[in-house]
């Protein structure tokens, strides 16, 4: 059984996510203009969705036993572990550059989406990295991030709050990720940061004094406006709970 190692602020923001957001929707449904802004909000939402599925699907490559059945592999061992019952669908990208991936929902059903650029260290022996980085993927998946996003929409409209618990998501992944794959853990956000090259050549007591350097007004107004935290923080939690909890390195993953 895995340890909690939800962020707590994940649940402090959910929470305060839900009342306002509960509050935008009772008040728009005391009136049929409001329930008509609602299925109109909706319907809008449902189609934004349905296309970027369309062109993920329509433009990625299908990850099975046939097609980087490394990456499938990886997700097949991960996926119990966060008790997730079956491999959702997984998709490669061409990204032109773009270290990332990301995970997505549609009509109850989730997808994952790993950037070529990302894959392309499996294949230069950086088989734990890719591990760290779907394993995060898939914890947005096992903790139902994207639908949660959906229900607190109207929290948007709330400044900081709904890009708070974002944060607060990623930093939740990230621990998972961390625990189930320790050893591409640093690397999985070095990479991020630098590049699949480069991040090999980085100082990464010298990047995780970054987190401790003083922020000013606009690095911090910047962090919180984004989805995401900023990547010093991120690899500083990752290094943090690799000593406290005294993870010690995971098996090795498969060669490709």
């Amino acid at each position: 059984m895995l340890p909690d190692l939800v962020n707590p602020k994940e649940k402090t923001y959910l929470a305060i996510a839900i009342i306002a957001s509960a509050f935008v929707y009772l008040i728009l449904l005391v009136s049929l203009i409001g329930i008509f802004y609602v299925l109109i909000g909706a319907f809008a939402l449902a189609v934004v969705q349905g296309i970027a599925i369309g062109q993920l699907r329509g433009n990625s490559v299908r990850v099975s036993a046939q097609q980087f059945p490394g990456v499938l592999a990886m997700a097949a061992e991960i996926c119990p572990r966060l008790g997730i019952a079956s491999v959702p669908p997984i998709y490669i990208m061409q990204s032109g550059g773009v270290l990332n991936a990301f995970a997505t929902r549609f009509f109850g059903r989730n997808y994952i989406c790993i950037y070529s650029e990302i894959l392309e260290l499996a294949y230069d022996q950086g088989q734990e990295a890719v591990a760290f980085v779907l394993a995060h993927e898939l914890t947005h998946v096992a903790r139902n991030h994207v639908w949660w996003k959906t229900v607190i929409f109207p929290a948007q409209f709330v400044p900081f709050l709904a890009a708070a618990y974002s944060r607060a998501c990623e930093y939740t992944c990230d621990a998972y990720g961390a625990y189930l794959h320790s050893d591409g853990a640093e690397a999985g956000i070095l990479v991020l940061a630098a590049g699949k090259r480069l991040y090999r050549e980085m100082n990464v007591d010298a990047y995780l004094a970054q987190a401790q350097e003083p922020e000013g007004f606009w690095m911090w107004l910047a962090e919180h406006l984004s989805t995401h935290p900023n990547l010093p923080k991120r690899m500083l939690q990752v290094r943090r709970l690799r000593a406290t909890r005294n993870i010690q390195p995971a098996a090795a993953v498969r060669a490709f």
